[in-house]
């Protein structure tokens, strides 16, 4: 039989920009490997995915990948369903064997018949499920914007936001993406002038979270992307305040992910006419992070005016004059924000006092429900007692830490737990503290101790 192209996965690896070279688009061979490495990361099984197998899929020869092939290809393609990608399950089209009627007499073709009804319902599950929902049509944007629209963008935001607190940035990118793409439309969609500023912050708001889960999640190119469309959105109608926690987030990023000479220009940006346009406690927010990225590059001195600076305006936050997105940053998230840049000073020989104090009380003043955030800072304060302190005490920080995170799908809490289990190897001889490495490795499914190498280093999983 002759095979039909596939057009759309052809076309979808063509419009992805390659990571090797920006000027061009993925090759055959990038995508195999792309491909292989996601499923390794995420699931630990080893594909053989070559530029043959993506050549017979662009064919046709190849028209359904097994599942954990075609989730990997949604996700480097940023396709949200296979039939974006033009798979099809042929499977699916079939309830079983192909019978002619033509053979069997009346009686028996009606029972047949009667028998193949009542038992197509549980026959056409013989495929993948996931298959039934292909041709699902997301729903249609709307030609004209009200307030109730905007609000449905606002209450999702609310919602990711909650969920990524309580189970990390690395389980609900999918749908916050989907979100963010139909909310997107919305901009190009009648709206009435006095609403418009509204819309643009909501669907900036609600990108900057999915910015904020994707780098959760280790997925780094992807939070810049949408970083820079809520910054966008921010600054088409001046929202000053969501630019600067943008920016802000964009910052932390760039710190985190070794590059702090840039986070420190981007919170600089967020800083420019601060005192005109923040509050007191967005400014504390940022002179927090701009202590982290400072610490970073060992500037200790400015470090430290900075976390100073950053407490004199939390110490005149009104939470009242605060925008929404701003009620998070209470006592506890202070805490964090400027005990994470002493901690990088006290690993290079600053007293640990004041970083134990901050962190103790971070730890303890998130609620329940922010599950991550508890366990960053418990780890955080395991790793300083560690380095510092006393190990058993550490272990049982870390093991108060592990008690918790079993549900997260975080990369940052991940690589703060491996983080720990290194510096515990200088106490490794000590029953509680092997036992706490093992604890994590296991956590991590990494393969050694030792290394703290994991197979998935972009969840918690037990």
């Amino acid at each position: 039989m002759e095979k039909t192209p596939n057009d759309k996965f052809r076309k979808a690896r063509e419009r992805t920009q390659s990571r090797a070279n920006s000027e061009y688009c993925l090759s055959r061979q990038e995508l195999a490997e792309l491909a292989g490495a996601w499923i390794w990361k995420h699931h630990g099984k080893k594909y053989d995915i070559n530029a043959n197998y993506i050549g017979k899929i662009e064919q046709g020869v190849i028209r359904w990948p097994n599942a954990l092939t075609r989730e990997a290809f949604r996700t480097v393609l940023g396709a949200t369903k296979d039939s974006e990608l033009g798979f099809v399950n042929a499977r699916a089209h079939y309830y079983g064997a192909v019978v002619k009627l033509n053979d069997v007499d009346d009686v028996k073709r009606r029972k047949l018949i009667e028998t193949t009804t009542l038992g197509v319902s549980s026959l056409v599950l013989e495929g993948p499920m996931v298959a039934l929902l292909e041709d699902i049509e997301p729903d249609p944007i709307p030609r004209r914007v009200g307030a109730s629209d905007i609000a449905q963008v606002r209450d999702a935001t609310q919602e990711f936001n909650s969920w990524d607190r309580t189970y990390g940035g690395g389980v609900a990118r999918a749908v916050v993406r989907a979100q963010v793409r139909y909310s997107a439309g919305l901009l190009e969609a009648t709206c009435p002038e006095r609403l418009r500023p509204e819309l643009f912050s909501a669907v900036g708001d609600l990108a900057h979270t999915a910015a904020f889960m994707a780098v959760d999640a280790g997925a780094y190119q992807e939070a810049r992307r949408v970083y820079r469309f809520a910054l966008s959105c921010a600054e088409e109608v001046k929202d000053w305040p969501l630019r600067a926690n943008v920016l802000d987030d964009m910052a932390w990023q760039e710190t985190r992910t070794g590059r702090p000479d840039e986070g420190l220009t981007l919170v600089d940006l967020a800083l420019v006419r601060a005192e005109d346009w923040l509050t007191a406690t967005e400014r504390a927010m940022l002179h927090g992070t701009r202590a982290t990225a400072l610490a970073k590059v060992r500037r200790v001195q400015e470090t430290l005016r900075a976390v100073g600076t950053a407490d004199e305006h939390f110490a005149h936050s009104s939470p009242a004059n605060d925008p929404v997105f701003m009620t998070f940053y209470n006592a506890a998230w202070h805490a964090q924000y400027t005990g994470r840049p002493l901690f990088d000073l006290v690993i290079v020989g600053r007293d640990p006092s004041e970083a134990t104090t901050r962190l103790t009380a971070a730890a303890a003043g998130h609620p329940e429900g922010h599950t991550r955030e508890r366990v960053i800072c418990l780890t955080r304060l395991a790793s300083l007692t560690m380095v510092t302190g006393d190990p058993l005490q550490a272990a049982s920080i870390g093991h108060e830490a592990l008690d918790i995170a079993g549900p997260l799908r975080s990369r940052r809490a991940a690589e703060d737990l491996r983080e720990l289990s290194r510096y515990a190897t200088a106490h490794q001889h000590l029953e509680e503290v092997e036992h706490l490495r093992y604890r994590i490795a296991t956590l991590l499914c990494t393969d050694n101790p030792e290394e703290g190498s994991s197979r998935n280093p972009s969840s918690i999983h037990p």
